[in-house]
C-alpha cells in the first residue's frame, strides 16, 4: 500500500519516552513476542499462557489474536494473499504503537510470509521483535483441528487455507523455536520466559 501521508503530516516527539513508560511499568524493555505458525499449531493456546505468566508476574501486556483483530481493526479483509500482506501491515503498525507505550506485547498470527515478519521487524527497534516460530508438523495440525477448519479446506469449503492450498514459509532463524508436538505447554512457556530473562527484557 502506498503512502499517502500529506506533507504537512509531521511525527509529534512526546515528551514521555518509550524507555520511561517501560520502566514505570516494571519492564526493562518493551518488545513484541511475534507468534507464528500453522492455524492449530498452538500460538494461541502458548501465547495466553505466557501472558497469564506475565500477569501474574506483575508485568503489562497484551495480546493480539488474529480472529479478534478480524472481527474489528481487519474485518474488511479477505484471506487472499494480498489481503494477508495488509493484515500483517496493520498489526505490525499497531504492535509498534503498543511497544511504544512500554507494553510486551504477543501477537497470534499464521503470518505465512518470510517478507511480511522481516518488514514487522525492520518496523521495530533491534532487539524489540522477537519471531516466535510455533513449529508444528501439519499432519499434528490437522488431527487437532481446533475449529474444523481443515476439513472445510481439505473439502474445498475454505480457499486460501494456509498448509492446503496457500504456502507457508517457515522462519529460517526464529529467534525462538518451539515444538508443540515435542513439549507441554508449560514447558513452552518457560523456554520463552527465559529468552526474556536472558534478554534482560524482564526486572524479576
Amino acid at each position: 500500500m502506498t503512502n499517502q501521508h500529506s506533507p504537512d503530516v509531521v511525527w509529534h516527539q512526546h515528551n514521555v519516552s518509550k524507555k520511561a513508560r517501560a520502566n514505570a511499568k516494571g519492564h526493562r524493555k518493551p518488545a513484541v513476542l511475534w507468534f507464528t505458525g500453522l492455524s492449530g499449531s498452538g500460538k494461541s493456546t502458548i501465547a495466553n499462557a505466557l501472558e497469564q505468566k506475565l500477569f501474574e508476574l506483575g508485568y503489562h501486556t497484551y495480546l493480539l489474536d488474529g480472529d479478534n483483530v478480524r472481527h474489528g481493526l481487519n474485518k474488511d479483509l479477505g484471506f487472499n494473499d494480498t489481503d494477508r500482506v495488509e493484515n500483517i501491515r496493520r498489526i505490525a503498525e499497531v504492535t509498534k504503537l503498543f511497544v511504544d507505550a512500554g507494553l510486551i506485547v504477543m501477537t497470534a498470527f499464521i503470518s505465512p510470509f518470510r517478507s511480511d515478519r522481516q518488514l514487522v521487524r525492520q518496523l521495530h527497534a533491534v532487539g524489540e521483535f522477537i519471531e516466535v516460530f510455533i513449529d508444528t508438523p501439519l499432519a499434528v495440525c490437522e488431527q487437532r483441528d481446533p475449529k474444523g477448519l481443515y476439513i472445510k479446506a481439505r473439502a474445498g469449503e475454505i480457499k486460501h487455507f494456509t498448509g492446503i492450498d496457500s504456502v507457508y514459509e517457515a522462519p529460517l532463524t526464529p529467534d525462538i523455536h518451539i515444538k508443540t508436538d515435542e513439549m507441554d505447554i508449560d514447558a513452552c512457556v518457560s523456554v520463552i520466559l527465559q529468552y526474556l530473562q536472558n534478554g534482560e527484557y524482564l526486572i524479576r
